[in-house]
């Protein structure tokens, strides 16, 4: 059997494991926005943070369909 420092070979990590870790260990906290354990106001509140320290994400930055075919319709 050889030898190997943590964090090199073995098992990994579920994500899930790996973000409850860094919340518990590091007060790191990892969303998505996604993430159907959320409802509407708690996915808004994560949405307005991003945005504030990190700017636009690209889903928000990137014009949509939907509001050029409003423009089209006036």
């Amino acid at each position: 059997m050889r030898w190997a420092p943590r964090g090199y070979g073995g098992e990994r990590r579920p994500p899930e494991q790996v973000k409850r870790d860094g919340w518990r260990e590091q007060g790191v906290l990892v969303i998505a926005i996604s993430d159907d354990r959320l409802n509407w106001p708690e996915r808004e509140m994560v949405r307005q943070l991003g945005e504030k320290l990190y700017g636009a994400s690209y889903s928000r930055a990137a014009p949509t369909l939907i509001n050029s075919q409003k423009d089209k319709t006036k």
